[in-house]
């Protein structure tokens, strides 16, 4: 298994809840959630019982028929399973507990029994069809488990060190130099190209070869397009996935749904939109009509941009209906000869970056009365304190940052920090941040 951070926020849970509350480790599928969830239960707990509900026995399901005997129900799970269970120190774990709602429901009791801990593992977990016969326990914590980040995608490959070092420079407002920084920037462009699914990671350690992680991440591609269809089976809502790239790649304002399924407007299309955010697989970045620090109170459900929750899927999507081959992408990426038009895979990754670190995302667009039908864009805002941060994303050409320059004039008074994320190290303007995009998690 890979080290993985997510890891001490289990231990804190376990430390500071006690048993109080059973915690839900939600994520896309694939990214993880049960691999770490066993290494947690096995490292923190005498004994664990892991119900795999994609697999697990009928005669396990039919114990949650009737739980008002909890002495009977964990004598028999016991028996079924095999393993010991230890007042105060065994753990159960409801593996893919979106597939059997009946255990879901049941953690309001078993929690209030106080016997064992519970831990439950999800994707695609507030699907309609699967929550809507059933009481969500009060007593249950929700924890989202990203993919690797760029760091877990270091120790993966034997680094410890550079992030760390990197942080220390950041607080200090100092360059890592030349020779660091182009190391530096190899690495973060490997971190694109494989991506941060476990799976893929591995593909590239034992093979290091890209055509044999781009395989799995194809594989991995299609397995959410199967949830997809299960969900929706019209379609809509894998062709909406599959856009992301091309409408990122417009530079436009929002998502235009209707461009990709003709009679879809944002309006009637948000429960599609919520239930694809639901999946995890994707992360929106919502306009806000009032860029401060408050910005969260005026965003518009309606205006939106999609990113994939893993930029190395995204490179993979980018060129899904071509052949490995056929696609110079990996070449490109690694050797730093891409072009300016794959700025919107820097972008994915900032969103990628910012999401980890729990940001919510959101962008301002705006016309510009300087400029007779020039309309103006700022990647991200987040908020610090009572002050908002502009950041823009630059693949090349970070001299030019003219919307950002417009932006910070026409909000002044509202703006604390002002970021530009570029493939340069790092600088600084007058107040303005140039900041190596490798350095977005210090944010």
């Amino acid at each position: 298994m890979f080290r993985r951070k997510i890891l001490e926020k289990l231990r804190t849970w376990k430390n500071e809840e006690n048993g109080k509350t059973a915690l839900l480790v939600e994520g896309a599928r694939r990214v993880g959630k049960s691999t770490v969830v066993k290494a947690f239960a096995q490292q923190e707990y005498e004994s664990f019982i892991l119900i795999d509900f994609s697999s697990c026995a009928q005669e396990i399901r039919d114990l949650f028929q009737d739980i008002s005997d909890l002495d009977y129900f964990f004598l028999q799970l016991q028996l079924l399973t095999g393993v010991r269970l230890i007042e105060g120190k065994s753990l159960i774990v409801f593996d893919e507990v979106q597939l059997f709602p009946a255990a879901r429901q049941a953690i309001k009791h078993l929690v209030a029994d106080c016997r064992y801990a519970y831990i439950e593992t999800g994707s695609l977990i507030s699907i309609k069809k699967n929550v809507k016969d059933i009481l969500i326990p009060s007593e249950e914590r929700k924890i989202r488990m990203h993919p690797m980040d760029f760091e877990e995608f270091l120790w993966a490959i034997g680094d410890d060190v550079t992030i760390p070092l990197l942080r220390q420079l950041y607080q200090d407002c100092k360059p890592a130099g030349d020779g660091a920084h182009r190391r530096i920037m190899r690495s973060l462009r490997l971190y694109m190209l494989v991506g941060g699914m476990p799976q893929a990671v591995d593909a590239y350690l034992q093979s290091n070869n890209f055509e044999v992680v781009d395989r799995v991440k194809r594989d991995i591609l299609q397995l959410y397009e199967d949830d997809f269809y299960k969900i929706d089976e019209t379609g809509r809502l894998s062709r909406l996935f599959d856009a992301i790239p091309a409408q990122l790649h417009k530079n436009d304002a929002r998502y235009k749904v209707s461009s990709v399924i003709a009679h879809l407007r944002p309006g009637n299309s948000l429960e599609l939109i919520s239930e694809l955010i639901d999946s995890r697989t994707v992360l929106a970045a919502y306009h806000t009509s009032n860029p401060s620090a408050e910005m969260a109170s005026y965003l518009d459900l309606k205006r939106f941009k999609l990113f994939l929750s893993d930029t190395g899927l995204f490179t993979t999507l980018m060129f899904k209906n071509k052949a490995f081959t056929e696609n110079g992408i990996y070449q490109k990426l690694l050797s730093d000869k891409h072009s300016a038009n794959l700025g919107y895979l820097y972008e994915n990754l900032a969103a990628q970056m910012l999401a980890a670190r729990e940001y919510d995302l959101f962008y301002h667009a705006f016309s510009n009365s300087e400029k007779i039908a020039k309309n103006y864009e700022v990647d991200f805002l987040i908020s610090r304190k009572n002050k908002m941060c502009p950041i823009e994303v630059k693949s090349s050409g970070y001299k030019r940052h003219t919307s950002f320059d417009v932006f910070c004039r026409r909000y002044s008074a509202q703006i604390g920090e002002k970021y530009i994320l570029c493939t340069k190290d790092m600088q600084k303007e007058g107040d303005v941040v140039f900041l190596p995009i490798y350095m977005t998690p210090f944010l």
